[in-house]
């Protein structure tokens, strides 16, 4: 079983930078982070092989958002710089439910923590 923990989220201005920190119970090979907002479906944001130079981003956060891990303090992180306004939303940390591919499709993922609030007020 692998448990996930989320922290660091929180209100800022547009503009602002927020990290976000997963705890990790047990590294998989790919480990993501997800965002939901009211009304819509969650979306894949980031995401990295562990232990790996590769990593994915959604678009719309390309070069604001940067996802690293620390593999022997068992923390992934998720830097957000430049927040805008339609940033805002619950972010969960996600690991893949088995070997394979990595991306920011949630056919990836088996797991995910309770999430973290982010909010972007204009």
């Amino acid at each position: 079983q692998v448990q996930l923990a989320e922290s660091g989220g929180g209100s800022v201005q547009a503009g602002g930078s927020l990290r976000l920190s997963c705890g990790v119970s047990t590294w998989k090979n790919c480990m993501g982070w997800f965002r939901q907002s009211p009304g819509k479906e969650r979306e894949g944001v980031a995401a990295s092989f562990v232990g790996g130079a590769e990593t994915y981003y959604a678009d719309s956060v390309k070069g604001r958002f940067t996802v690293t891990q620390d593999v022997s303090k068992h923390l992934l992180f998720l830097q957000m710089n430049s927040l805008k306004p339609e940033d805002t939303g619950t972010y969960y940390c996600a690991a893949s439910r088995k070997t394979g591919g990595c991306g920011l499709g949630r056919n990836y993922y088996g797991y995910y923590g309770r999430g973290t609030q982010v909010t972007v007020s204009p």
